[in-house]
């Protein structure tokens, strides 16, 4: 192995911003905190200074991760009076409804009050449910704050290929998403990164370490019983879903042998993978401050590269575990909840909805749910209506709550929308998109098949109901897709 940097490299990413490639997190903050006793913010405060003096000058945390932003508010003062210039992320996460003006700038302005500053370097949206329709409301406000220098740079948390694209294609400017990414969860290499590199975003990888996991304590370890922190809660989750105990051994096997190979720990194998692929701007490495620091061994993670071999030896452990289901941030809006906290299902629940159901006039046990477009009352149809176990849907267009179109010209992206109204208005009458049996998609221009289609497989593929596709003519408005849908609940 060759001599350790004495520094992390550095990468320019396409919106403009210089950042190393190893960024310090600080989610750990809220799990010291977990006990009611809150981090004392000179201590910390000198720690993070401990790290932007050695280089490791990028800072990562969010508006719920205890008092991380105010030790940051501290931290930034005693940098600026040494001439330090660090880059810092935090994450708006708000809970769904109603994103007006007022409530987008208020959501961000705390998280401005709380580091001291007047712009952030990069303000991180996360949306816990995309069948509440608003985030596209909190984005485009976002957008403008970025035009303004209030945000400098705008990120995404957690956000699907699908969406993603759904965004960008409705002119928002992303400049990062922040997905998990490591050798246990793999889904961030395909479909996200094809699109982050074909639209100039760069991903910012959690989960590199796997919570702890993934370092040679590990190896040839027995299987533990209850994890010790939060991290290490959230993924023995993944653990257990890419084949339990014996899949990991297989991978730190095999990443151990590369580690022994090149001089290098296990840890370091496991960020160099992440690193290497193109779509990735940084790892995000998390902190305990004032407790331990790793900054030494995750320099090694530049001091050599993965080879051939190396490559093919990771390969053949991946063949014998299972990938993760869905997309990047599933586990956060849909079963298997591979989160800390574990199901998320009630947490999920109780989340403010679009739609709201209402008893059909004169006709006993029947609902309806309105979307609020003004053509309802005129041409006398509901957005979609429950007979006994029977949910009807209306044909839906990609037609924003405010009535313009999203991703003019776009069908993925309006097939993304469609689907996300659909399961709103099915979930207002008490069934969900699993109960779908039928779905009818009528195409502007059936030449665009192959892009709806995908994206209707990607939310139906399980289920699998019954379809029609048809090219129309000419669809009522501008756009290129239109869907219906039935739904049969179980008694």
């Amino acid at each position: 192995m060759t001599a350790l940097p004495s520094a992390p490299a550095r990468v320019t990413v396409p919106a403009g911003f210089t950042i190393p490639r190893i960024a310090t997190g600080l989610w750990q903050i809220a799990d010291m905190e977990r006990g009611g006793q809150a981090v004392a913010i000179e201590p910390a405060a000198e720690a993070m200074l401990a790290y932007a003096r050695a280089g490791f000058d990028a800072f990562d945390m969010a508006d719920h991760y205890g008092s991380a932003e105010l030790i940051t508010g501290r931290f930034l003062k005693r940098a600026a009076e040494e001439g330090l210039k660090p880059f810092v992320s935090t994450k708006w996460c708000p809970t769904p409804g109603p994103m007006t003006r007022e409530v987008v700038r208020a959501g961000v302005g705390r998280s401005l009050e709380r580091l001291g500053v007047d712009s952030v370097d990069l303000m991180q949206f996360h949306w816990w449910s995309f069948e509440h329709p608003a985030y596209l409301d909190a984005l485009a406000e976002m957008e403008e704050m970025r035009r303004e220098g209030i945000i400098r740079h705008l990120g995404l948390t957690n956000f699907d290929t699908d969406h993603l694209r759904l965004v960008v294609k409705n002119g928002v400017t992303i400049a990062t998403n922040q997905v998990s990414f490591s050798l246990l969860d793999r889904r961030a290499g395909g479909a996200m990164s094809a699109f982050c590199l074909e639209s100039g975003i760069r991903l910012l990888a959690y989960g590199t370490m796997g919570g702890g996991w993934l370092s040679e304590r590990w190896l040839g370890a027995a299987e533990p019983g209850d994890a010790s922190d939060w991290s290490k809660m959230k993924y023995r989750r993944f653990v257990d879903a890419i084949g339990g105990w014996d899949a990991l051994q297989g991978i730190l096997a095999a990443a151990a042998a590369i580690a022994k190979k090149h001089g290098v720990s296990l840890s370091n194998v496991a960020t160099r993978w992440v690193l290497d692929h193109s779509a990735v701007a940084a790892v995000i490495i998390g902190a305990r401050l004032g407790e331990r620091e790793h900054r030494a061994d995750n320099l090694a993670a530049f001091a050599f590269h993965l080879d051939a071999e190396d490559r093919a030896a990771l390969d053949a452990a991946f063949a014998q575990s299972r990938m993760l289901p869905g997309d990047c941030g599933d586990e956060y809006r849909k079963p298997p909840f591979l989160t800390a906290s574990g199901d998320l299902s009630h947490h999920l629940a109780t989340m403010p909805q679009i739609y709201r159901a209402e008893p059909v006039l004169g006709k006993p046990g029947r609902l309806r749910v309105d979307s609020g477009s003004i053509w309802e009352p005129i041409a006398g149809y509901s957005r979609a209506v429950r007979i006994g176990e029977r949910i009807l849907v209306s044909g839906t267009t990609a037609t924003h709550t405010d009535g313009s179109t999203v991703c003019p010209g776009d069908i993925a992206g309006q097939t993304t929308y469609i689907l996300d109204k659909i399961a709103a208005s099915i979930a207002a009458l008490g069934g969900r998109m699993d109960d779908v049996v039928r779905t009818r998609v009528y195409l502007r221009d059936a030449n665009l098949w192959e892009p709806a289609s995908r994206v209707h497989g990607r939310v139906f593929g399980e289920t699998r109901p019954a379809n029609t596709l048809l090219e129309i003519g000419t669809l009522v408005g501008p756009y290129e897709v239109e869907i219906e849908a039935e739904a049969v609940v179980d008694a």
